[in-house]
């Protein structure tokens, strides 16, 4: 791929993705596949006006050999040196930099119950840094091609040239055009425009029902407000978390989801796959999952603490998004849950409530926020699912026909 280009990728994630601010810390983490480009992202950065930035490494092999041999003692052990690290970023509120690019069966064989365990133990320890920083930084989430993703989206081609494949959609879709800045302060105009009718019906419920089956209502919390594109961190700064994003989502009502829903593509989670599932709910709860491939992982997964089996996310996508109508199954939930509508189980976003800035982060989950160590999209929109709205008024209003905006 040309350098150019890359730059131009680079430069939107430093300037539109977390919009780093003279003096800020860049905190980029990254796994070991693609450290040219990584370089270029740096330096976008540091022109971009960073003070300081700082990579994070991740390598599956190494986290396969962690789970292995270390004890669950071991595993989920936050020492002091881990805590200081935290609080640090609490008291500084750096920016942070995702750069997904790991195989998406990466971590097949690990000891599923070893490494829930591990992350259960020391999630308490670290869920009060996370809460101390929910909202109030930038951060964004980016893709760069790994070979072994390559390989799994392209795996007629070799190495290289499926590589440069992965390099042509993830560039596509993240709409890397001769000016991409300004590509996506017209996308974010676009879903800006569409929420705010969204928001405009006063939304009860939404009913989803598929020819596969699909047939699932779910309760929406009425201080919620649909969100896309671009976000205002606590501080006032405007950022874009997901590059790319296709998507209109809000935080329903915890404990009001009944029926059942099936996914339409593979969910990777802890690296590996979960594929042909469904999920039932009742009284908000998922209370039965059944998975073709990886159903003891999907039950491990819902099981992570209370609120892992309830919803946190709802989000609308139409079928002929620039994902989906790339063709590919990319294997990965950043551009899978762009490419379809989802759900997600597990936490949901406070800053979906509407005058979050000025409440507390318990006051939004007391108004029916869901909160979970666990935030996981699966997804459920193709051709033949339909969505309708229930309004405040008692109207019932279509939102989806044939896996497309109805409006």
């Amino acid at each position: 791929m040309k350098q150019t280009v890359l730059r131009k990728y680079a430069r939107l994630i430093a300037r539109t993705g977390i919009n780093v601010q003279k003096g800020q810390e860049v905190i980029i983490s990254c796994d070991l596949d693609q450290p040219k480009f990584v370089e270029l992202l740096v330096d976008e950065c540091y022109k971009a006006g960073a003070g300081k930035v700082t990579l994070r490494f991740n390598y599956q092999p190494l986290e396969k050999l962690h789970v292995r041999h270390q004890s669950v003692r071991t595993l989920s052990e936050v020492t002091e040196w881990e805590k200081a690290r935290l609080q640090y970023y609490v008291d500084t509120l750096p920016c942070r930099i995702y750069l997904s690019s790991e195989d998406p069966d990466g971590l097949k064989g690990i000891n599923q119950k070893k490494q829930a365990q591990a992350d259960r133990k020391s999630w308490p320890i670290i869920k009060p840094y996370s809460d101390a920083m929910e909202n109030k930084y930038q951060w964004c989430i980016a893709a760069v091609p790994g070979v072994a993703w390559a390989k799994k989206l392209f795996p007629e081609l070799p190495k290289g040239r499926a590589v440069e494949k992965l390099w042509e959609a993830i560039l596509f879709t993240s709409r890397v055009t001769d000016d991409p800045v300004a590509a996506w302060e017209a996308h974010n105009r676009s879903l800006s425009t569409r929420c705010e009718y969204l928001n405009s019906l006063h939304i009860t419920e939404l009913h989803y029902v598929g020819k596969n089956g699909t047939d699932l209502r779910v309760g929406m919390i009425p201080e919620a407000v649909f969100k896309g594109g671009g976000e205002t961190s606590l501080k006032g700064v405007f950022f874009n978390p997901n590059i790319p994003t296709e998507e209109c989502f809000i935080s329903p009502m915890r404990g009001k989801a009944e029926g059942i829903v099936y996914a339409t593509k593979p969910l990777s989670y802890q690296g590996q796959l979960i594929e042909d599932f469904s999920v039932r709910f009742e009284n908000g709860k998922a209370v039965e999952v059944k998975a073709k491939k990886n159903q003891a992982l999907l039950e491990e997964m819902i099981s992570m603490d209370e609120g892992a089996a309830y919803l946190g996310e709802c989000a609308l996508v139409p079928v002929n998004s620039p994902i989906s109508e790339s063709g590919i199954l990319f294997y990965n939930t950043l551009f899978d849950e762009n490419a379809a509508c989802h759900l997600a189980l597990g936490m949901g976003f406070a800053d979906t409530i509407r005058g979050f800035e000025d409440k507390t982060l318990d006051e939004c989950r007391a108004l029916g926020v869901n909160d979970s160590m666990i935030h996981e999209d699966f997804m459920i929109g193709y051709e033949g699912l339909d969505i309708d709205a229930t309004t405040a008024d008692g109207k019932t209003v279509p939102i989806f026909r044939s896996g497309k905006w109805a409006f």
